[in-house]
């Protein structure tokens, strides 16, 4: 950039952009001599107004005095700068501001009384020319340099105001985050959703081919700036994602701590109006927003439990190509004694004697799948935050003692619920805490090196040879194929524990998928009624047709043709019957749409007839004439065609309003089926999958009922009975589920939320359940 501020703390520059480039002495300057690679550095003596010089071009003259030589009668030189760094420079220097030029041409004029020729030097962008200005305070900004040119006014868009295809700048309170991992193409990504004082909340998708420049989050709570992120509407639901330019800063949310932005980026803008920003927001948060409550001590943690760790790690090893070690410490002791790996075997790096002194101060940590490339790459000494790691309390036999309970610490594959590593600076505030419970820690453990104290520890904690299979099982059983959407605070039941218990209840299972019904997956979706809970099979198009050629043996009412809402065209077909077929064409404020946007309504069409039209028109309604008004076919046909989407009506449920009540639509070129079927009298069927799982625990076997419209396999149900794509989609989820042709030990474990409800048939009573808030996990997609 040709413009950088620099800060000075105690006149010492917290950075030296100079380093690689020379220095040379205002005495020593001669004409024709290559500076494109070297700088002067002095004192502003002297600012001349900006002037403009042959077409327009900005000028800025200054007077530059050499600090080191004040004394010489040559410590002063004038300096020109053309062009947009003119304008630039003019807008920050200040005399006495410390000043340095990087690369520029020296050039001679007679401009001394004495007729002398005096040096003088020109600076400009195109000459790739460089000014650096040294500042003694600035708002608490980064280490890094700041670029100055010049700053921009950016306008920030609150939450509630965002629509899709803006491209914005926010700011706001981090709720959830995902610390950036590999995604399945070549770039790294990072979930982030946020929240501002519109208490909306936005979720972002940020992609990045460089793991740095994505935003540096630690904790919720954090404050975050983004600029030029692009909104997008996606399932009904707003979010945003990473657009061309996009840039981020991410700042401490706790109140009173120092505005420090965090950016990989050298050059950004940071004004006393983003400092007020912050601080507002950081207000806001403390009184609006539940500080987080996973972050937890060794000394706190319980068992099945999941939380962020701050901690410094002591020692690593891979333990096989999917698995490996961490040790580490937060200068606290786990309630419960804590699982070792041995590493007699292993290639382990660490200091193992240190370790040996803290005992029981040092937990391992096995992480596993996609975590392991990020913990190869951790140096050790360096401190982390380990987000959503799992601990569980196990039985290990050991041959001298009775069964002891050792407690287990797992980061499981997948990135469910923030799991991940990040490496946190030195500087970071909870490493400063960290670093003064370890150091009191370090002492205490050192004073307590002796014999009896040291068997007293080995005791006290189980190795394992890692061959058992104490973390295998554990690891099979968390590589969940599907993931919880809530209700985190829930505890496994063991199956057997939910089949003596009494309805209702609610429960969380991990278990397998010993089969399932229907096995045509087509048959599994049906039509439910969210208001009678009615649930009926989906009409196969034969059936469909049947209907539509009863209907059409009517001929169009001309009376009925051509209102206010629609103007009609009535033809006939040319087989045996002579069919007539009318369309009608619905006006938007009296003027036919495109047919893009035009809802059309068709009597006597047969199916392949609609489907042409369907393929034409935005919607299709297929009606037949009434005595004074068109109206809607028996339900038992769909009240709206849109491309290969049928949308049906409850037949106990609707109360059928008369067809004009169309022009009380408000968006006569979306035709949102929803709001068709209210001004229609409709209460709209869903489409959903229902299916049975039997699910098995090794402690039991239950069956659970599953009623679906989109979340659980992310397929809509509307829309897979017309997509081969969809159907094989789903066919590959079954299978990855349940696969055929092998041993269940090796199916996939599932993790769901099941609920119990009593269901009476006759006199007979039955307790029944259902999978909810579960869905599969993106990986299996």
């Amino acid at each position: 950039m040709p413009l950088e501020l620099i800060k000075e703390v105690n006149g010492v520059p917290e950075v030296e952009p100079l380093n690689k480039l020379h220095k040379v002495d205002f005495r020593s300057l001669q004409l024709g001599c290559d500076y494109s690679k070297k700088y002067i550095q002095g004192k502003l003596s002297r600012i001349s107004p900006l002037t403009y010089g042959g077409n327009r071009t900005p000028i800025l003259k200054i007077g530059l005095q050499e600090q080191e030589n004040s004394d010489s009668e040559n410590n002063t030189i004038s300096v020109l700068f053309f062009g947009k760094l003119a304008k630039d420079c003019a807008k920050v220097f200040s005399e006495g501001d410390t000043i340095a030029v990087a690369g520029f041409i020296v050039l001679s004029s007679s401009t001394n009384r004495d007729g002398e020729h005096c040096l003088f030097l020109k600076a400009f962008e195109d000459f790739k020319s460089t000014v650096y200005v040294y500042v003694k305070s600035v708002i608490d900004f980064s280490t890094e340099s700041m670029s100055l040119v010049p700053a921009t006014r950016y306008i920030y868009t609150p939450l509630n105001e965002l629509k899709g295809g803006m491209i914005v700048n926010v700011y706001g309170v981090v709720k959830f985050f995902k610390p950036p991992y590999l995604s399945k193409g070549t770039d790294y990504c990072s979930v982030v959703t946020i929240v501002d004082q519109t208490s909306v909340k936005l979720t972002c998708l940020l992609f990045s081919g460089n793991y740095e420049s994505l935003p540096i989050i630690y904790k919720n709570g954090d404050i975050v700036r983004f600029h030029r992120l692009k909104i997008q509407v996606y399932k009904n639901e707003t979010q945003g994602i990473t657009s061309s330019g996009f840039a981020s800063l991410t700042f401490e949310g706790t109140l009173g701590a120092p505005i420090i932005p965090r950016t990989s980026s050298k050059y950004f803008n940071f004004t006393t109006e983003d400092h007020k920003t912050v601080e507002t927001l950081r207000a806001w948060a403390s009184t609006h927003i539940s500080p987080s409550s996973t972050l937890v001590k060794l000394c706190d943690v319980q068992p099945m439990q999941y939380f962020d760790l701050t901690c410094q790690l002591l020692g690593k090893a891979e333990v096989d190509g999917a698995s490996f070690l961490l040790k580490v410490w937060d200068g606290t002791r786990t309630p419960y004694p804590s699982w070792r790996v041995l590493v007699q075997d292993l290639v382990f790096h660490g200091d193992l004697s240190h370790i040996h002194r803290l005992q029981n101060l040092v937990v391992d940590i096995l992480v596993y799948d996609n975590h392991v490339q990020v913990a190869k790459s951790l140096k050790v000494g360096s401190f982390l935050r380990i987000y959503s790691l799992h601990t569980k309390l196990q039985s290990v036999n050991s041959e001298n003692q009775a069964t002891l309970l050792a407690l287990e610490f797992h980061l499981h594959g997948g990135t469910s619920y923030g799991r991940g590593i990040r490496v946190l600076p030195e500087s970071n505030s909870d490493v400063d805490q960290l670093k003064k419970v370890l150091e009191c820690a370090s002492l205490t453990a050192n004073q307590c090196s002796d014999g009896i104290c040291q068997s007293e520890c080995e005791d006290s904690f189980p190795t394992s040879s890692g061959s058992v299979s104490l973390y295998e099982v554990e690891r099979c059983q968390q590589l969940s194929a599907t993931i919880l959407t809530d209700h985190q605070y829930l505890e496994n039941t063991p199956l057997c524990a939910i089949l003596k218990q009494k309805a209702p209840q609610r429960y969380r299972i991990r278990a397998k998928l010993r089969s399932y019904k229907p096995k045509k997956l087509f048959q599994s979706v049906k039509l439910h009624c969210p208001n009678c809970h009615s649930m009926q099979e989906v009409l196969h198009e034969s059936d469909l047709d049947q209907i539509l050629q009863e209907n059409a043996t009517k001929t169009p009412d001309t009376k009925l043709q051509n209102t206010l809402l629609y103007d009609s065209k009535v033809w006939t077909t040319k087989d045996q019957r002579e069919r007539k077929v009318a369309v009608h064409f619905v006006k938007n404020n009296g003027i036919l749409p495109l047919s893009n946007d035009c809802l059309i309504l068709i009597e006597g069409g047969t199916l392949s007839e609609i489907y042409k039209l369907a393929n034409k028109f935005h919607s299709v309604i297929p009606v037949r004439s009434g005595h004074e008004d068109l109206e809607l076919l028996d339900l038992s046909a769909p009240f709206l065609i849109q491309g290969k989407i049928h949308h049906y009506g409850c037949k106990k449920c609707s109360s059928l309003r008369p067809i004009q009540n169309l022009n009380n639509v408000v968006d006569k070129t979306s035709w949102i089926p929803s709001s068709v079927a209210e001004v229609l009298g409709i209460v709209p069927l869903q489409h959903v999958f229902v299916m049975t799982f039997t699910l098995d625990d090794g402690t039991g076997v239950l069956e659970a009922y599953l009623m679906d419209s989109d979340k659980f396999f992310h397929i809509p149900a509307s829309e897979i009975l017309t997509s081969d794509y969809l159907q094989e989609s789903m066919d590959m989820i079954m299978n990855m589920l349940c696969p055929p042709g092998i041993k269940i030990d090796t199916y996939p474990w599932l993790e769901c939320f099941i609920k119990s409800y009593n269901v009476t048939s006759g006199t007979e009573q039955q307790i029944c359940y259902q999978i909810f808030d579960t869905t599969v996990a993106d990986d299996v997609i």
